[in-house]
């Protein structure tokens, strides 16, 4: 199965540590001014899923989201979550350790598009 979404060990490594001190966490990725097209990190209650987001799967048993403006810019790449040191100026929950989410992301191949074409 073609994931959407994955995160790389450092990414991993800090949603476990976030999920320790804060308990559930979900993920969206919108493009607005304020977050830079990159992952942000939240508590459940802090941001509210609607008609205008995309489902993508889970990274680190977190759901991630993405806004449906994006996901038609993103659709035909792997989003990968990784995490660098220093502080983007986003409202995520990552902020306040000193360090900041950021997406990368890879084209499917041929044969990756087909089988999501499947689903």
């Amino acid at each position: 199965m073609v994931e959407k979404v994955i995160a790389t060990e450092s990414a991993l490594e800090l949603i476990e540590f976030l999920k320790q001190k804060h308990g559930a966490l979900i993920f969206h990725q919108s493009g607005g001014c304020c977050d830079n097209s990159a992952a942000n990190c939240y508590l459940p209650g802090d941001l509210t899923i609607g008609a205008g987001d995309v489902y993508l799967g889970e990274i680190g048993g977190c759901p991630f989201y993405i806004g449906k403006a994006q996901y038609e810019y993103w659709k035909h790449t792997q989003i990968i979550i990784d995490v660098l040191d220093g502080f983007s100026g986003t409202f995520s929950l990552e902020g306040s350790l000193g360090k900041s989410f950021l997406s990368r992301s890879r084209l499917f191949t041929d044969a990756e598009l087909a089988e999501l074409q499947t689903e």
